[in-house]
This record gives structure tokens, sequence and C-alpha cells, in this order.
């Protein structure tokens, strides 16, 4: 067993990593201030082949899997939460499934333009009624001739007024309720199709939200991904990959504020010696760096069983669960460290704060990825 990441994958998280010194971590506090999503560092990552990491070369990706795809998302998230989350989603929800469940003529058509980042992709789900119970979801896709129309609401759809390419899950067969929810495209400017951001987040305030609205928007049988009524099915293994991202995600951001605590642990001096050196400090940074590391290891065995196409649906459900927790308490003890300049918008760890927020939310609440946990432990029994 191996623990150490392969050279290739090292020399892509150094790339990333001087890109985000460069680039991200000097303006990612304004970004945060201003809701401004930042069009041309996206570029920049786009042009380095990861908006299509996952992405095999014959669609114009560059062929690797979720291994590389969670390096690439913690090293983002170090330096910005909010960007990772950009990257995270494109990759994992909206391109995914179309790559994962399209027809090879739907993946000629639209996965090109995204894995080489010419257009973003978004996925819709979430509804202002539905979140978790995805039973409760009433969009709506009617058969009229030969296409479909579309009619509905979705929320918290991330990428959702910058993104070109739109997965929207709708009732197909409303008395099946999710057992009868199938997957189409969506292209923005579509007659019927509106967007509105959601502004005045917490965290990811960079990251593009918004609420998407569909009004007889009628598309032609072609943009159906999938089986018909699948989407749901669908859905959930769409999940069980986005988990590991979102845990890649709060695994940088967790890493984040050790160093930036451990940075600041060792400047700043009280009672006659730098923090660093009283117990009470040190100690917080042991459990910080025992967390993150623990979190790290458990995304990757996430991402190695999803690259060895084995089941990894209650790794990725642990995986997310806990580094999105670990993430809470590192940054909690990152601003406590920090003392009361961590309660300010001087440092970046009250930003990671806010953005590890989201980790417990997105992709599934922690209480959710318990209930996958447990019910898979009832079932399968406890493996070792």
């Amino acid at each position: 067993m191996n623990f150490e990441l392969p050279e290739e994958l090292i020399e892509i998280q150094r790339t990333v990593r001087e890109l985000c010194q460069a680039e991200v971590a000097p303006r990612a506090r304004e970004w945060d201030r201003t809701g401004e999503f930042p069009f041309a560092v996206v570029k920049q990552l786009a042009q380095l082949g990861l908006l299509g990491i996952a992405v095999p070369e014959a669609y114009g990706g560059v062929g690797l899997g979720a291994m590389a795809t969670a390096v690439v998302i913690e090293e983002i998230a170090r330096w910005d939460g909010s960007l990772a989350l950009t990257v995270a989603s494109h990759n994992g929800l909206g391109q995914g499934h179309i790559l994962k469940f399209g027809t090879e003529a739907q993946k000629q058509r639209w996965i090109p333009a995204l894995a080489r980042g010419e257009k973003l992709a978004a996925w819709g789900l979430t509804e202002p009624g539905s979140g978790s119970d995805a039973s409760g979801l009433t969009s709506t896709a009617v058969r009229r001739g030969e296409g479909w129309v579309l009619n509905g609401a979705k929320t918290f759809i991330t990428q959702g007024t910058v993104g070109d390419t739109f997965l929207i899950l709708a009732l197909t067969d409303p008395a099946r309720k999710q057992h009868g929810i199938t997957a189409f495209v969506v292209e923005k400017g579509a007659p019927g199709f509106t967007q509105r951001r959601i502004h005045d987040k917490l965290g990811m305030r960079s990251s593009d939200t918004a609420e998407l609205h569909l009004e007889d928007v009628e598309v032609g049988d072609d943009h159906r991904i999938g089986e018909l009524h699948q989407g749901f099915i669908n859905t959930l293994q769409i999940l069980d990959r986005g988990r590991i991202t979102i845990g890649a995600l709060a695994v940088g951001l967790g890493r984040g504020a050790l160093e930036e605590a451990r940075r600041y642990a060792l400047e700043r001096r009280a009672f006659g010696k730098p923090i660093a050196e009283h117990q009470a400090i040190s100690f917080m940074l042991a459990d910080m760096a025992t967390e993150v590391s623990a979190a790290r290891l458990l995304v990757q065995r996430a991402a190695a069983l999803c690259d060895a196409g084995v089941r990894f649906g209650r790794e990725a459900a642990m995986a997310k669960l806990f580094a999105s927790e670990a993430a809470m308490r590192a940054t909690s003890k990152a601003i406590q460290i920090h003392g009361g300049y961590g309660y300010t918008q001087d440092f970046p760890v009250e930003r990671y704060f806010r953005d590890a927020k989201l980790c417990e939310i997105g992709e599934g609440t922690s209480e959710i990825q318990r209930m996958v946990i447990g019910r898979d432990v009832l079932t399968r029994g406890v493996l070792v």
C-alpha cells in the first residue's frame, strides 16, 4: 500500500500551487468582499486542463481521474474555497452527469467545450421546496411531439448565471415521485429559461449561486440524458463522486487554516515568547494537523476506489462527512489561535471558516451522510 502520490500528480499539485500563490492568494479576499466571479483565473485553470481533468482525452480532457481531481480541488481550496467549488461542481456535477450517462453523440456534442473550459456546466437538482428530500421535487418535463416542455424552479445552483450548459432534473412521471425523474440538458439563452443570482451568502461568496426558472422551455429528446425515469438513480451515483470533491475541498480549507494558524503562532508573542510555545496553542495545532491528515486519507481512499471501478459510496460519504466537520473544527481553532485578529478580515482564517460551513451542507448534509453510512453498515456489515 503506497501512501505517496505518483510523480505526475505531485507535478500537477505543484503547478496549481504556484498559480494559486501568484494569482489567487492576492485576490481572494477582494473576490470574497465583492462577490466577483474570477473569470480570468478560471480561464487560466482551463488552460491547464483542470476543467476537464477526469474527462477522457477523446473528448478534450486530460484523462486522469478522481484522485487527480481531489488533489487539484484540495490545492485550490487551500487558497480560495469559492474557486475550488467552481472547479469541483463543473467537473463533478454538470459535466460529470453528461459524461457518465450521455450517449456518444451527446458526449461529442457537449463535453469538449466543457472540458476545455470554453463553457461552464451547472447541475440543477435542488428546488425551493426540496433539497435533501428529492421526493419533494416539483419541476416537470412533459412530452410534446418529439420533445419535452420543462417548467419549474431550481435554487442554490452553482454556476447558475455564469454557466452555459445546465443539467436539469425534472419529473417525467409525477406519480412515481423520485422514481419518475429524468435529466435534461438546457442551454443558456433557451426561450423561457432565466437565472437570478443569489447574493449576500455567508461564505463561498465569489462562487456563482443562482435561482433558475423554467417557463415552457422546449428541448428535443436528444437533450434527455440517460434512461427515462432513471434521473434520481443516476443522481445518487453522481453525488457519490461529488462527495469526494467536496471532501477534498474541505481538506484544502482545513489545511489552509492550519498553515495560517501555524504561521501566526510562530510570529505572535505573548508572555515573553511565541504563542506557538504555549502548550494550549501547540495542542490545538496538533489536533488540527491530525484531523486534516485523517480527512485527506479518507478522501484519497474513496478516490482510489472510484478510480479502480469498485464500489465506493460508503467511503465517499465517510470522507465527506469527516472532512467537512474536521474543516469546521480546524477553521474555528485557527480563529481562536489568531485571537481578536482572527475575527477580522485582515487574516484569511475567518473566510475559511465561513467557506467551510458549506461543506457540511452541499452534496448532502452531514445528517444525510450519516444516513447513507448507517444504511450501508446495516446492509453490508462492518467492512474491515
